[in-house]
């Protein structure tokens, strides 16, 4: 506990130092959700940590459905890349240049939660009895939808007044359903294929446009709505968005899908080295090379992440048993030789040293540089 808080102060202390924007630099603005309501003063930071970051409005708001997600869907991976890609997807709409960022304030949990039940079959049909009549009910009639992301874009008018001009929508949709016939008994397991995923996600997605459309504040907004495929439960890597559309402002009616061609791929396996040979062998062979000099060693993790067919982040974990700090640090400049000599520079790649579900140290090296970056925490 005492190295966890040490390493999240140490984080915040440096991101402080680094990106924190001096105050009277800020800009200020008004925001307000509509005609009557009212103002409120809030800050802009003049600086983007980048510029394929979204500047966000502080104080910052936190979500209207605040804690949903957690309970809706079980992966933490999940969780993250749901909301990490759908601002992703989000930058092919709203320019991060001009739009500021805020997370949702108009669905809120009671809206999100009636929204999940009324686009799902019933969970506890009570007109079916018995063990066989409930199970082949549930088979019938999977419950695709998980869950219901919102986000916000904002932008500043002449009147230094920020305005909403545009909403991200994200369905979350299963790949695997999994039910009870019956309380206390055993968890069944149901595969979804995409074709029918995209089927129901398609629907879904023109019935919560309509609702959107029903609240005054978002009648004459874009909105981009994006479908997220659910990894599988306990999978180490997280699923991706697999089709978004983005729908003009006013409008209530959803006509084309453009398909997403993202994917996180976990190595080394099997069935990734049918697909991405090359990759999978690489991550095999630096495990090998680290086999070699420590005994302690007990595999690598990988999560490749894609676009187009096309690698952009390699995050790898590498689990170890350590005695001594003097082990960690020598782990790591070993693992920092073998990234710099066996890893190509064209994608960014970040390795996690790990003891007894602790980060020890990490190494990071952002795609076109030559040098990774490391630090050994203390």
């Amino acid at each position: 506990m005492v190295k966890k808080l040490c390493v999240v102060l140490l984080c915040s202390l440096l991101l402080l130092a680094s990106c924190a924007p001096r105050m009277n630099d800020d800009e200020e603005v008004v925001q307000k959700k509509n005609e009557t309501a009212n103002k409120e003063k809030s800050i802009v930071p003049s600086y983007q940590l980048s510029e394929e970051t979204y500047r966000m409005i502080l104080p910052y708001k936190t979500s209207a459905a605040r804690g949903v997600i957690l309970d809706q869907m079980g992966n933490r991976l999940d969780i993250d890349e749901m909301e990490e890609g759908l601002r992703r997807q989000s930058k092919t709409v709203y320019d991060p240049k001009k739009y500021y960022y805020q997370e949702g304030q108009y669905l809120d949990e009671e809206t999100v939660y009636d929204l999940i039940d009324g686009l799902n079959p019933d969970k506890d049909p009570k007109d079916k009895k018995g063990k066989k009549e409930r199970e082949k009910y549930f088979r019938d009639h999977p419950r695709y939808l998980s869950h219901i992301l919102e986000q916000n874009y904002l932008t500043k008018n002449d009147k230094n007044a920020a305005k909403l001009e545009g909403i991200s929508i994200g369905l979350a949709l299963k790949s695997v359903y999994k039910f009870q016939a019956e309380e206390g008994g055993p968890y069944h397991y149901e595969k979804i294929s995409k074709d029918e995923m995209m089927k129901q996600g398609e629907e879904m997605a023109q019935k919560v446009l309509k609702k959107l459309r029903g609240i005054d504040e978002l009648k004459d907004v874009p909105v981009l709505i994006a479908l997220y495929r659910e990894g599988e439960e306990g999978s180490p890597v997280p699923g991706n968005y697999v089709a978004k559309t983005a729908v003009k402002a006013g409008k209530s009616t959803i006509d084309d899908w453009d398909n997403i061609k993202e994917e996180h791929v976990l190595f080394p396996d099997d069935k990734s080295a049918d697909k991405y040979f090359d990759d999978n062998k690489l991550i095999e062979d630096f495990g090998k090379e680290i086999q070699d000099f420590f005994p302690n060693y007990v595999g690598v993790i990988g999560d490749g992440f894609y676009i187009d067919g096309d690698l952009k982040k390699l995050t790898l974990e590498i689990p170890i048993e350590f005695y001594g700090k003097g082990e960690v640090i020598g782990f790591t400049q070993y693992a920092y030789g073998l990234i710099k000599e066996m890893f190509p520079d064209y994608y960014d790649i970040e390795v996690k040293i790990t003891a007894n579900n602790e980060v020890e140290s990490v190494i990071y090296r952002s795609a076109g540089d030559d040098d990774p970056t490391v630090h050994i925490f203390d």
